[in-house]
């Protein structure tokens, strides 16, 4: 009995250090991680901007809707406007760190040092301090995967609060950019098609709340746009974007030379003049401003977007295939974040004057990132990171070992493929839509390293300390 003392003190002793030891990681977790998130925009000086964010920006102010703009991201923007939109980066910092943190919790790897030494990789080589650092949807894009893996599979391992914060959290990010959402409804699809082979991993309750934040953030969009413009309709641009992408792949030209003799329309005294990219048109000094824009070419337009798809099937289905395969490589970041965006430095001059002088004086207005050298590091990252998380998939289909880590792994592949398909096919493959999303492949596969190292030292799962 006496020899049992010193060693329950000795234990205690050891419970108590360990205590305080996680106890003082949380806090450095919890204060050292969204400022590193935040890193380029405080040595910036001023939130990062990017050539969509003007649109977004003038939505509050304009009161009409453009293609492409949620006027939800538009309404979060203005809300952070009297901070100079520090308060939404802090958001976006910190709604970062909790799912991370999330994700880690739900597959039993909690522990706070661990969350650090994730989070520091994650900084230090893949786009996401850029994307929290910047006015735009795309931090949410990867996020919201995230979070609906977390609700749909492991939704009975977090409270009511934090369940239904995730939820309102994962209907915002939806609502925020149509390919977002498209690529969630994508993951909703597949879960609902794949449950009857998994033997109940993926339960109903889970697949409804999930496919339920996708109504929530489509009906959160229309009310945003009604709210705003008057009217209860989608974004539009929808066929605009196609049309700029099969435009670049030559099928508008095609359709034009074969249709222009007997169909009298707009685009007919041009269709040797198109421009070689839907950038240069859609964006730059073309015909579409001509002849009205979205306004006054969108019927046309998709007119031509749905005889095309069913006259040129093989065409199109080739156009496919190579969009989808370029936006999964087309993953550097920095794309459009730059000193020259004048429509964005224009509707901040009309709406926000008071911020002017932070915005010029930023870094960023004075060509002082150089994201050539960013990506000699981030581009072979992220593609590493995608090649492990499709051989993380792999080896757990090969084994039939369906853990947490091979359904992390499944969601994240096909997040990745349904995001290359969305964006590569309709607007034509850009580096930004592939960058906003592979940095959560870099996650899975740095999870899976952790796991791999503490079966491998066979420390308990609970105990590891990293």
């Amino acid at each position: 009995m006496v020899s049992c003392k010193p060693g329950r003190r000795s234990i205690t002793t050891q419970t108590l250090t360990a205590r305080r030891t996680g106890s003082t990681w949380v806090w450095i977790s919890a204060l050292i991680i969204p400022v590193l998130l935040l890193a380029p925009a405080i040595w910036n000086g001023y939130p990062l901007l990017q050539y969509d964010t003007g649109g977004y920006l003038a939505r509050w102010y304009e009161g009409y809707l453009v293609p492409s703009r949620s006027t939800v991201f538009g309404i979060y923007l203005h809300y952070g406007e009297s901070s100079y939109f520090w308060i939404n980066l802090g958001i976006q910092a910190l709604a970062t760190l909790w799912i991370l943190q999330l994700v880690l919790r739900v597959l039993g790897m909690a522990q706070p040092a661990r969350l650090v030494a994730i989070s520091l990789v994650l900084i230090l080589t893949t786009a996401l301090p850029w994307l929290a650092s910047m006015l735009l949807t795309d931090i949410f894009a990867g996020l919201s995967v995230l979070s609906l893996f977390v609700l749909v599979l492991h939704g009975d391992k977090i409270s009511v609060p934090e369940k239904l914060l995730l939820f309102v959290f994962t209907a915002f990010a939806g609502a925020t950019h149509s390919a977002t959402l498209a690529v969630l409804l994508g993951l909703c699809c597949v879960g609902w098609i794949v449950r009857p082979l998994l033997r109940g991993r993926i339960a109903v309750s889970g697949l409804l709340q999930g496919s339920l934040t996708i109504v929530i953030g489509a009906a959160m969009l229309l009310a945003a746009n009604f709210a705003l413009s008057g009217q209860l309709a989608w974004t539009p641009g929808g066929y605009g974007v196609a049309f700029g992408r099969m435009m670049q792949d030559g099928i508008v030209a095609r359709y034009l030379r074969a249709h222009c003799p007997e169909q009298k329309l707009k685009l007919c005294p041009y269709r040797d003049q198109l421009p070689a990219t839907a950038d240069d048109f859609l964006w730059g000094n073309s015909m579409f401003n001509t002849l009205g824009r979205f306004k006054g070419l969108d019927d046309e337009m998709g007119f031509i977007v749905l005889h095309s798809l069913a006259e040129y099937p093989a065409m199109q289905a080739e156009a496919v295939i190579v969009a989808t395969a370029q936006q999964l490589i087309d993953v550097a970041t920095g794309e459009g974040t730059h000193g020259w965006i004048p429509h964005t430095y224009g509707i901040i001059e009309r709406y926000m004057p008071a911020q002017l002088g932070p915005m010029r004086a930023a870094h960023q207005q004075h060509w002082d990132i150089n994201f050539k050298v960013i990506n000699r590091i981030h581009v072979p990252v992220a593609l590493a990171s995608m090649l492990a998380v499709v051989a993380i998939l792999a080896a757990g289909i090969w084994r039939r070992r369906l853990d947490d880590i091979t359904l992390l792994a499944a969601t994240v592949s096909v997040a990745l493929l349904g995001n290359a398909f969305v964006c590569g096919v309709i607007s034509g493959p850009h580096d930004r839509y592939g960058a906003r999303m592979v940095w959560i492949a870099t996650f899975v596969a740095l999870i899976a390293a952790f796991r791999n190292f503490a079966d491998r030292s066979g420390t308990p799962e609970d105990s590891f300390p990293l």
